[in-house]
């Protein structure tokens, strides 16, 4: 298989998990509404015996969804370094790749305004 070919089966896997990635925060979107509403009704001082058995409520909860929020994160690392190999081409050398944006993330212009 060419080279060419490689890369493009790369780009069309990434953009295949992309759509996926799109459907499950769709998915998650739907559920964090639900979660939203069951909360509101049932995570109220009434409901405990002490703030911090409220507080452990609302902190197990808050884990979950930081969880799944870094393991999106590192899926979203890992496809960054599969395009940086397909589209940094000669761009490593300068740091920046894809135009102005870093390892860290998005260049989003001049933050010193």
């Amino acid at each position: 298989m060419s080279r060419e070919k490689a890369f493009l089966q790369m780009l069309e896997s990434t953009a295949t998990i992309q759509w996926n990635i799109a459907m499950i925060l769709e998915a998650k979107a739907v559920e964090a509404e639900k979660v939203k509403q069951w909360t509101q009704h049932h995570i109220h001082a009434r409901s405990f015996d002490s703030h911090e058995e409220q507080l452990r409520g609302s902190l197990s909860i808050h884990e979950v969804i930081v969880e799944m929020v870094e393991g999106l994160t590192k899926l979203e690392n890992g496809l960054y370094s599969n395009l940086k190999a397909v589209l940094g081409s000669g761009e490593e050398e300068s740091g920046e790749g894809f135009g102005g944006m870093s390892g860290d993330g998005f260049d989003f212009g001049d933050d010193s305004k």
